[in-house]
């Protein structure tokens, strides 16, 4: 990394902007239907799900093969608290506010979606964690995660 790094000229650095995260899906009608009708996205003819700061790009996959969801990360003792990783795969996480979490998880059950793993909360370092997880019709892990510090 060190060798690449010395090759940038820092001065003219341009800026990224929003990232997009693009999904292969197995079948992009009914992904385009899960996102709306489930997750409340506004979809277009694209494959652009949005909803609020998620912007997810359905595109149909060649095979169904091609769809591949996040394995489960290795754990890491190198952390700055003592959490080592999580214990599901993720595809995607969403940063929610505390008090907004269980709210959407509810939201979503009630269009039919399917909840993973129900909100759970736990403590690393000074920060208290509460997340959940929302399987996608292909099994993509959509993380809802909220922090606050312990006070």
């Amino acid at each position: 990394m060190s060798e690449f790094k010395a090759k940038i000229n820092t001065k003219n650095k341009g800026k990224f902007g929003k990232a997009i995260q693009v999904r292969l899906v197995s079948d992009l009608k009914k992904s385009q239907e899960y996102y709306r009708d489930v997750l409340g996205c506004k979809v277009d003819d694209w494959g652009h799900a949005e909803r609020n700061g998620m912007i997810v790009l359905l595109q149909q996959a060649n095979s169904s093969d091609d769809v591949r969801p996040n394995a489960l990360s290795k754990k890491r003792t190198d952390y700055p608290t003592e959490w080592e990783g999580p214990e599901y795969g993720w595809d995607t996480f969403i940063h929610t506010s505390w008090d907004e979490l269980d709210d959407l998880v509810e939201e979503v059950r009630g269009n039919g979606g399917h909840i993973a793993v129900e909100p759970f909360t736990d403590v690393h370092g000074k920060w208290e964690f509460k997340n959940s997880y929302i399987k996608d019709p292909d099994g993509y892990n959509i993380v809802l995660g909220s922090m606050r510090e312990i006070q």
